[in-house]
Order: structure tokens, then C-alpha cells, then sequence
């Protein structure tokens, strides 16, 4: 005797070993035997065999009518061999019996399922719903047939071509677009990317990387609403310093200026001015919450997407010709021997002399500028009337450089440029991805850079310690130690940072263009204002829990912008590559098979480099580049060294090679350049 039972949703047939009352003991075809409870019994039966059976019954269900089956069966519940009797014939066969239950059990919409073998009619509105939904689920299938064809011919249908960073890079894996590149790309064995690169979805790489980046961090755009930035309320005096900044020559947000009092008294003070948006933007007010929307500026060649609008930059940098808002920081130092003797912060009114350009004067303000030693000096106005506070302030950042670096336990060492990236007519508005690039080189530890470096350095490690001794809490950069693989981490504790040398760092000076900076400020003024109870007054206090959450949302976006202008860095550097042809070019091995280029910050691997020595010299032959992975190999032509040269690279400062991206420094090694507030291209 063979049987037909129901198990986990399957019909199953085989041969009745035993029986009983509440169980059967039963072997599949397969040979394997199973205990089938009796309640799942649906049919007994002698012939044929069940495998005939069930070809014979599937054959038979195929045509049933639905519709005519639904108006024939009973209105209360039924079971499956009571439709065979009144579609075939009372009593139906065996077949029959089984073709009607295999045609059951596939149509749920028209009858719904009662118990085991038992049915009941749907009413037919749920079933003309159900309907409709099939043939809808019918036409998107076959518009996804339809794109996935296209795709794999080549052409990319405007629906996908719309949804195209959505399905790579966040994608709806129900969307009939999503699915159509899946179909597509399983058919033509061709990955998702490089199948609608063939397709001409993608017709620009530059707009490739804006735009994913754009979908992934600023899905409603980078517009700001409309707002007029708040006016300071208090009455600030008027400082007696007349200050400079020094910043690249398209900087808008300009958030520091430097001034110098007090040469050849014996007594010289130095002023570090920092634009105040903070004495009139409030925490959580409309300003605020863009800042903390954004956390940072982002910084990309030729264009930057600003932390706050323009209107409101505008209201609080540092411009010539203006008195401005700023948290003044005033150290005194002994002129001979360059001591501090004392600090002090004031809020207050700086009138603003100069805002000098370093693009435009490092070639100018060189050290034998600055000692006056030059034959014929030329040199152009303002910067004569500034030569001996600048000459000053050299002195003393080499002065503040070298008590850190005894600190840090080892010098600070530039061993590479930084590299300066302009698009030619850009004029800041948004590149298109095909603009002339030029790439210009700017060299760490230039006087004007290493004044602003140290200034900066020692306004945030100031600023850091009195907060720390108020009790107010703030938001500091710390590093354990320079031991390989120790981090630098963000807390809200004045730990050491052992990278600058400093016994703590606090991010103060660039409220217009780091949100943290600004949280800082706050506090900053708060310890100005009210000193000993400042940790009252203060916006956050401790243990706030929100500064931990802008600490762990400050990090995260840092990250991302500073990986995208890397990226974007690499972009122009393989487009600057194709516009002058390079064939070959000349790299310096520092890690394994990876070299760096000599003239331009391209890094890359070279094959037949494997086993040089770090410092080897080579000659290189580029190969293919590709603008959407950003990637490019090369292959060594010659080396240009002899065998024993090795280079004094610093070992912490090395960027990867793979596509996409080159990595971002973020060790504050060399932090000395206010965490790239100087050294990030400011667009």
C-alpha cells in the first residue's frame, strides 16, 4: 500500500510499512523511512506507482479552469476530493482526486487553506485583488526582462540610469531596477559597476565620485535654508593689537589672525585672534543645527562644501579693514630668551591690518627675508612695516617647535611637500571634471606655514589646559604614545598628545569650519566670562552626554570627508597624468611593491618592484588608469640608485595605493599643521 502525505507545506508519496492509530511508518522513494503522523494521511492507494501517479495528477491540475473550479466548489469548507467530485465525476479517480488537491493547494487567492487537505472558498474581492497584484508582478517581471536585455546590450534605460547610485552603493534589492542589473550582470558574468560603465550610465567619472558622495552624505543637497546670522550682543572693546591673518589665497572662513606687541621692550606679547561666531550663535539654535548637521567643511580641489552659509562666514571671519569679533589668546614671552610669563583671554574687537596670502608670498618670506639680510629687497606692501614682528614670530615658532619635539622625544621631519591643487578657471564654483589641473607645490615647514602651525599649536594646548583647570569640560585630541599602531583618539579628558609633544589639545581655532572648534569656543568663553564657575556657565557640562555624541558624529564625518578629498586628490592627479600624456616617471619605493612618485602624489604599485628596499629609486611605465576606481599600475623600466641607498622617510606617514582612494593621514604627526585646517586645499 502506498500513501500520499502533506509534510512542511510538500505532498510526499511512499510505501506503508506499519501502522497505527495516531501514526504511520512509511519509505520514500528514496529509501528513507519517516514517521508520518496520521492527522497528514491525505490518500491510500494500491497503483499505480507514485511516481505515476503524481506525473499523471500534475499533468490533470494543469487544466483546471480557476475560475470554474471556485464557482463549482461548496460555499462552507471542503476538502479536496469533494471539488474532484463535482469538476470530474462522483466518485472521482484517484488521479482526479490528486490533480484537484495539487490545484488547491498553488492557487491560495482563490481558495485559502482550512487544515490538511481542507479548503474554503476566498471571497471574490480578495481574489480579483489578487489577481491584479499577479499581473502587476507579470508586467514588472517582464519590464525587468526588458531592462536586463538592454543592459546587456549595452544600453542603459533611463529608469536605472536615474537610480544608478542608489543601486550601487545603498540599493532596494526589491526595486525592479536593482533587479534588472542583478539579471543582467548574472547573464553576461560582468560585475554590476563595469556593466553599466559598458551601458553609458556612466558618462562622467568626476560625476561619479561627486555624485555617490553626494548620495551618500547629502541626500537633500548642500543648500542651505535661508538665515541671517545672529549679531553679537555684548559690547566688546576694541583691542589696541592690529592683527594679520595668513591664509591660502581663496580662504573665505577665515578663523585666525596673529598680532605682535611689545618689540624691543624686553617683553613682547603675541595675540592669537580667532573669529567668535560663538559669542552669538547658541547652542541649538537654527545655525547651530546646520553646524552639527555638517560637522566640517569639506575640502576637495577647486571647491569646498562649506560648514555654515556663506552669509553667515561672512559675518564673523576675520576680513581686512574690519574691527572683528574674536576670543583673543595673549602670551607674553620673554624676547631674549622667549619664556612665557603670562597668558590671558579676551573677548574683544580686533582690528583687522592685513589678510595675507602664503600662495602668494612663501617665495618672498624666506628665511633670509626675514633675518634682512637680502642685497635688493623688493618686497611689497604691507609686508616691509611686518618684517620684525614676522621675524619674531619665526623665532619663536622654531623655539616652540623644538621644546616639543624634545617632549615628542624625536624631531618633527618633512621629508615630502605638500602638494597644492588648482583647476584653471575654476573660480570655486562647482568643476565639471574636465578643467585643466595644475598642480603646484607648497613645502612643509615654510616660515609663513610654521608660524601659523605653532601659533595654532599652542592656542589649542593653552586653551585645552584652563578649560582642564576650571573643570569645564571640552572636546581634546590625545595621543598615548608614537608607538606604531597607538592612535590618535577624541575624548573629552586633557590627555597628552604625544604626536605634537603638547600635554593637551583641545581643537579651538577653527570655529567657522569645525564644529568641534566651536563647541570648544563655547566653553572658552565661558571660561572668560566666569571664570572660577565657569563649569557652571558653561554650555555643555560634565559628563554631557551630547558632547560624546558630537565627539563620535564628528569622527565619523572627518573620516568621510577627509577620505573623499583624498579620492578626489587621487582623481586630479590621474587627470593631470592623461591631460600631459606621462608615459614614465620617476618614484621612490616605500613599502613593499608600492612607489611614490617624485613630482606629483601619485602612489602606486610597480610590478618587478617586489623585494627593493624602501628608498629605491626607479623609472616607471604607467599603465592603463581608470577614473572610476581610480587605479593605475606601473612597471619598472630601470632602477636609477645603487643598491645601498635607503631612504630616511619617516615610517609613520605612508599612504595606501589601492583604487578608489589614497588613504588619509589622520595620525596628527604632524599636527603641526592644525590638523589640516592648513594644509587641506581651502578650495
Amino acid at each position: 500500500m502506498y500513501l500520499l502525505f502533506e509534510e512542511a507545506g510538500k505532498f510526499l508519496t511512499g510505501r506503508v510499512m506499519s501502522e497505527a492509530d495516531s501514526s504511520l511508518q512509511v519509505e520514500l522513494i528514496s529509501g528513507k523511512r519517516v514517521k508520518v503522523k496520521a492527522a497528514n494521511a491525505l490518500l491510500k492507494f494500491d497503483k499505480p506507482t507514485p511516481p505515476e501517479l503524481m506525473a499523471a495528477a500534475q499533468s490533470l491540475s494543469e487544466g483546471i479552469e480557476l475560475d470554474l473550479a471556485w464557482e463549482f466548489a461548496p460555499e462552507d469548507e471542503f476538502g479536496f476530493a469533494d471539488l474532484a467530485a463535482v469538476y470530474f465525476s462522483d466518485p472521482p479517480s484517484l488521479t482526479e482526486q490528486t490533480a484537484a488537491l495539487l490545484r488547491l493547494f498553488e492557487a491560495p487567492h482563490y481558495f485559502r487553506r482550512a487544515g490538511k487537505g481542507r479548503f474554503k472558498k476566498a471571497p471574490s474581492e480578495i481574489i480579483q485583488q489578487a489577481l491584479a497584484a499577479i499581473e502587476k508582478k507579470r508586467l514588472v517581471q517582464k519590464q525587468i526582462d526588458a531592462w536586463a536585455q538592454e543592459l546587456a546590450q549595452g544600453q542603459c534605460p533611463e529608469p536605472i540610469r536615474e537610480q544608478l547610485y542608489k543601486i550601487l552603493f545603498k540599493p532596494d534589492k526589491n526595486a525592479p531596477e536593482y533587479k534588472a542589473v542583478v539579471e543582467a550582470a548574472k547573464a553576461t558574468q560582468t560585475a554590476p559597476l563595469a556593466l553599466l560603465q559598458k551601458a553609458g550610465a556612466i558618462t562622467s567619472p568626476y560625476q561619479f565620485h561627486w555624485k555617490r558622495f553626494l548620495f551618500e552624505n547629502f541626500p537633500k543637497g548642500t543648500a542651505f535654508p535661508a538665515l541671517q546670522a545672529p549679531a553679537i550682543a555684548d559690547e566688546l572693546p576694541v583691542a589696541q593689537a592690529k592683527a594679520f591673518s595668513i591664509d591660502d589665497s581663496a580662504t573665505t572662513e577665515i578663523d585666525d589672525a596673529l598680532s605682535v606687541q611689545g618689540l624691543g621692550t624686553g617683553t613682547v606679547t603675541v595675540g592669537i585672534h580667532i573669529a567668535a561666531p560663538g559669542l552669538a550663535v547658541q547652542r541649538g539654535d537654527a545655525i547651530d543645527n546646520l553646524g552639527r548637521a555638517r560637522l566640517s567643511t569639506v575640502y576637495m580641489p577647486g571647491y569646498k562644501i562649506t560648514m555654515l552659509p556663506d552669509e553667515v562666514v561672512q559675518s564673523y571671519t576675520l576680513q581686512e579693514g574690519r574691527d572683528c569679533p574674536a576670543v583673543s589668546l595673549y602670551v607674553s614671552f620673554d624676547e631674549a630668551t622667549l619664556e612665557i610669563s603670562s597668558s590671558v583671554t579676551q573677548l574683544e574687537r580686533v582690528p583687522i591690518a592685513h589678510n595675507l596670502r602664503h600662495d602668494q608670498l612663501d617665495h618672498i618670506v624666506t628665511e633670509p627675508w626675514l633675518q634682512n639680510t637680502m642685497e635688493h629687497d623688493n618686497t611689497p606692501e604691507p609686508l616691509p612695516a611686518l618684517r620684525d614682528q614676522l621675524s619674531f614670530l619665526h623665532r619663536l615658532a622654531l623655539n616652540l617647535k623644538a621644546k616639543r619635539e624634545v617632549v615628542r622625544g624625536k624631531p618633527e621631519t618633512f621629508n615630502r611637500p605638500d602638494y597644492n591643487f588648482r583647476l584653471a578657471g575654476n573660480d570655486g564654483v562647482e568643476p565639471q571634471g574636465h578643467e585643466e589641473v595644475l598642480i603646484g607645490i607648497r613645502q612643509r615647514g615654510a616660515p609663513l606655514d610654521l608660524i601659523v602651525a605653532e601659533a595654532m599649536i599652542l592656542a589649542n594646548s593653552t586653551w585645552g589646559q584652563w578649560m582642564a583647570s576650571l573643570g569645564v569640560p571640552a572636546i581634546y585630541r590625545s595621543q598615548a604614545s608614537l608607538q606604531p599602531g597607538v592612535k590618535v583618539r577624541m575624548g573629552t579628558k586633557a590627555l597628552p598628545h604625544a604626536g605634537i609633544g603638547v600635554p593637551s589639545y583641545a581643537w579651538s581655532t577653527s570655529p567657522l569650519r569645525r564644529y568641534t572648534d566651536l563647541v570648544n569656543q563655547w566653553q572658552i568663553i565661558a571660561c572668560a566670562r566666569h571664570g572660577q564657575t565657569a563649569a557652571l556657565a558653561a554650555p555643555f557640562k560634565p559628563k554631557d552626554s551630547d558632547l560624546f555624541a558630537i565627539i563620535s558624529g564628528f569622527d565619523a564625518a572627518y573620516s568621510t570627508y577627509n577620505g573623499y578629498q583624498g579620492a578626489m586628490e587621487r582623481f586630479w592627479t590621474l587627470r593631470y597624468v592623461q591631460q600631459r600624456g606621462l608615459l614614465e616617471l620617476t618614484a621612490t619605493v616605500f613599502k613593499d611593491n608600492l612607489a611614490r612618485a617624485d613630482d606629483i602624489p601619485l602612489v602606486l604599485p610597480v610590478l618587478g618592484a617586489q623585494g627593493l628596499p624602501r628608498g629605491a629609486k626607479l623609472r616607471v611605465k604607467l599603465g592603463e588608469i581608470d577614473l572610476i576606481t581610480l587605479d593605475v599600475n606601473g612597471t619598472l623600466l630601470e632602477r636609477l640608485d645603487t643598491p645601498e641607498v635607503v631612504s630616511d622617510e619617516d615610517e609613520d606617514d605612508e599612504p595606501s595605493a589601492g583604487p578608489i582612494a589614497i588613504a588619509v593621514d589622520m595620525s596628527d604627526s604632524a599636527d603641526n599643521a592644525e590638523g589640516s585646517d592648513k594644509t587641506a586645499p581651502p578650495a
